[in-house]
């Protein structure tokens, strides 16, 4: 089983691919898709789903695992991430991915046993689940091989998108 997972944003976006193969999970790419802020919007949510349309294209997932929005104080930004969600959602399914969804604390809770935990004991996890042979510089990216890891721990109990 091949995942491609998400941290949905348009500023900064997680991608990461996971595969699964005989018990054994393998990270085989993962990134912190960036885009300018001085860039208008429609802009950033196409250089984000461009993105995403590569590498379904490239690693050809058999599911599209994305993080549910939790939305936080700045009701702009939390709108304007709604929307690069539900693009990259339509990218997934428009390609033939099947899509799920998680939440944060689904994420939190596969990857580290505690649905509360915190971005570096998240972090910390990850590097004791899976091999990972690079720096990574955002949380976005780990959010990304969270939510993959995640489906891969749910994969048995599918949270479909409808």
């Amino acid at each position: 089983m091949r995942v491609l997972g998400i941290d949905p944003g348009y500023g900064r976006c997680g991608m990461a691919v996971i595969e699964r193969d005989n018990g054994k999970d393998t990270l085989l790419f993962s990134e912190c898709v960036e885009t300018k802020a001085a860039d208008e919007f429609v802009f950033r949510l196409s250089e984000v789903t461009r993105r995403c349309a590569l590498l379904i294209t490239k690693y050809e997932p058999d599911c599209f695992a994305i993080e549910k929005l939790f939305f936080n104080t700045n009701q702009k930004t939390a709108m304007r991430v709604a929307e690069a969600r539900g693009a990259l959602i339509e990218c997934a399914s428009s390609h033939g991915v099947e899509v799920f969804e998680y939440t944060p604390a689904q994420i939190k809770n596969a990857t580290s046993g505690f649905g509360r935990a915190d971005k570096k004991q998240i972090a910390a996890m990850i590097h004791l689940l899976i091999k990972i042979e690079k720096t990574i510089k955002h949380d976005d990216e780990y959010d990304a091989i969270a939510v993959a890891i995640a489906h891969l721990a749910f994969a048995r109990i599918p949270a479909r998108v409808v």
